[in-house]
């Protein structure tokens, strides 16, 4: 593996660490298989039997896949637990990417709800994982100080794109041509190809990335075993006892993400392994978190309530083909890919002129609530599949507006701010802000129908707006507190 000053002087991938076109490539394959799987997922479990479906009521249908993007970013804990205390970030992340390949074959090959629930805790187990150490690894490829760290954040986030991109195409082109289960299975060969990758490129990542920060005892291990051991048999006690069930999925998910963001923060706030410099950086991320979450609330829409929107109220007659409507959710990564380096180039070439991170996160949802107010606009015209898609297009740039300014610089933000000893439960706490996000998604689409429209994407876009604007009021005070970290 690479050492540390071999990383600094790296700039083999367009002036950047080799070590980044592995994680590039790695997480492009993911998210080809994850974003390809997650453009048909909702249209399996609502369509009917005739249709390839499963039948399932509709807002619940939506809420199993909010709760399922929930779980995906809450898993980030258990990953980055992992992570530091068992296998260190580089061995968790090819663990991880093997339970998403079984998840995804599951999907292919099991029919009916037992393939859905095999197949979706497993990619959610896996893609918790991947997603925690991966970022991890990619601060490990440069100095805090290097000018190329938000740039090479931004180039990473084009690769995941890049496959959100294409993953929805071919899988809904299989969807409608075959069926269901041949898309869910190129899901699962995307993949295959990514985790080969990734076993092929493992020498171009710095020795760092092998480490394991603060590794557990063999009593430790032993204690841990039992309380993972006691929690997964809660967990199936309460869903055989009916306690939890389809219906209210997303709204148990979100209320375990909220205590486990609080319990993380606590963590991070009293352990006498943080400084007090270190203290005050996660401090300031507390008002960061809930901005995030915030604009995931509505950013992961897309995936529930535009999914249905989509389906039901657009023309999909584009100049006489049928559009499939999960290529919607390839809109917005398309857009990523051609402005994700223009971003980058910018925020480069301002250098300490740029907006701070804090400015930046408030633009993020600022744009989310003027996504919002376009589609509340849209509401006023009724009947089904007579909105132009040109019309839902549009939406979704200015979701990529949203997004640019916020994820990636969010992504990097969690590991300057991070503590020496919990850089992947910082991670982490990024991820639970789009975890917390994304459940939420999936529970506000019981409130969703075509007639309130107006109303419902007016309120949501218009508490963004508010939210933003206080974010930028609070900008000094956060800037202080996050001890000279932009």
């Amino acid at each position: 593996m690479a050492t540390s000053t071999e990383v600094d002087q790296d700039r083999g991938f367009f002036g950047h660490p080799r070590g980044l076109a592995n994680l590039f490539g790695t997480e492009m394959w993911e998210r080809f298989s994850f974003y390809g799987m997650q453009g048909i997922l909702l249209y399996y479990l609502y369509f009917s039997a005739a249709e390839g479906g499963l039948g399932i009521d509709q807002a619940t249908a939506a809420g199993i896949v909010g709760a399922y993007g929930g779980s995906v970013y809450l898993s980030t804990i258990a990953g980055s637990w992992v992570a530091d205390r068992l296998f260190g970030p580089e061995r968790t992340l090819f663990y991880s990417g093997v339970s998403i390949l079984v998840g995804h074959v599951a999907l292919a090959a099991l029919p009916g709800v037992a393939g859905v629930a095999v197949g979706l805790v497993c990619v959610a187990l896996g893609s918790g994982g991947l997603k925690a150490t991966a970022t991890t690894l990619v601060g490990a490829l440069y100095a805090e100080d290097d000018d190329r760290r938000d740039a090479g954040f931004s180039i990473f986030y084009m690769g995941v794109n890049i496959g959100a991109l294409v993953g929805p195409l071919l899988t809904g082109l299989l969807q409608t041509r075959l069926g269901f289960h041949w898309g869910f299975g190129l899901a699962a060969v995307g993949m295959a190809i990514g985790l080969a990758q990734y076993a092929l490129g493992r020498k171009n990542l710095p020795e760092s990335g092998r480490a394991v920060p603060d590794p557990l005892d063999p009593a430790g291990r032993v204690r841990s075993a039992v309380v993972i051991g006691l929690g997964l048999v809660a967990v199936v006690v309460l869903v055989l006892t009916g306690v939890i069930d389809a219906d209210n999925l997303a709204t148990v998910v979100t209320w375990v993400i909220a205590a486990a963001a609080v319990a993380l923060f606590a963590v991070l706030l009293t352990s006498g392994r943080v400084e007090r410099v270190e203290r005050r950086r996660v401090l300031a991320f507390v008002p960061m978190f809930l901005v995030s979450f915030g604009f995931w609330a509505l950013f992961q829409q897309q995936f529930t309530v535009l999914a249905i929107y989509a389906e039901e109220r657009v023309d999909l007659d584009v100049f006489g083909f049928a559009v499939p409507p999960s290529w919607f959710s390839s809109v917005e990564p398309l857009f990523v890919v051609l402005l994700a380096s223009v971003f980058a180039a910018l925020w480069v070439r301002l250098g300490p002129r740029q907006p701070s991170t804090p400015v930046k996160f408030a633009l993020g949802v600022g744009f989310m609530g003027v996504a919002f107010l376009v589609m509340a606009l849209l509401g006023f015209t009724r009947g089904e599949h007579v909105v132009s898609p040109w019309l839902l297009v549009l939406v979704l740039v200015i979701f990529v507006l949203g997004e640019l300014c916020l994820s990636p610089v969010g992504l990097s933000l969690s590991t300057k701010l991070a503590p020496a000893a919990y850089r992947a439960q910082m991670v982490a706490l990024f991820y639970l802000s789009i975890a917390l996000g994304s459940s939420v998604a999936g529970a506000l689409a019981e409130y969703y129908t075509a007639d309130g429209e107006p109303v419902y994407f007016g309120l949501l876009g218009g508490g963004a707006i508010a939210l933003g604007l206080v974010m930028a009021a609070l900008t000094p005070v956060v800037r202080r507190l996050m001890g000279g970290v932009r």
